[in-house]
């Protein structure tokens, strides 16, 4: 397993210290055990979905949280007991153990909804930039033809 230093980025470069702290968070979450299983895709030009292999969680033991860029899904199992003396396991294959799975989000992008059908946790994403970033075409004005005097549009006599 190989491990990364990223310290000479935060001596030689200022103001990328969150791209830094990424890498480093990215670094260490590819070290952890890959359970759940989950898919990232993009649906749409600006428009994505994770998709989390859940199976044997119900909903009301899923939690997704979003703070800071910082989207956090957990599933937290509650004791199975019913039956537990009637069933005796020659195999158990099947996870039913907790998790929590972290993902970093770009700016401006949130969750728009999440869905759980046939075990899989879908959670759909867009990225909705604020008016003041999205490109906007400016006028060109063709003047009034009135000729300025300091500034002032001269008095049509």
């Amino acid at each position: 397993m190989r491990t990364y230093d990223f310290s000479p980025l935060y001596r030689s470069a200022v103001g990328f210290d969150r791209l830094a702290s990424l890498l480093e968070s990215a670094a260490r979450t590819s070290q952890e055990n890959g359970w759940p299983p989950y898919n990232i895709e993009t649906t749409g030009e600006n428009a994505y979905r994770i998709e989390i292999a859940v199976a044997g969680f119900k909903p009301d033991e899923l939690n997704i949280e979003v703070k800071e860029n910082l989207l956090t899904v957990t599933g937290r199992k509650t004791a199975n007991d019913e039956g537990a003396g009637e069933r005796r396991f020659l195999h158990r294959g099947l996870a039913e153990r907790d998790f929590e799975r972290r993902f970093q989000l770009a700016d401006y992008v949130v969750v728009k909804g999440a869905d759980l059908v046939n075990g899989l946790l879908s959670i759909e994403l867009a990225r909705e930039l604020p008016e003041a970033l999205k490109p906007r075409r400016i006028e060109i004005g063709t003047g009034s033809g009135q000729p300025l005097i300091e500034g002032k549009k001269a008095k049509a006599a």
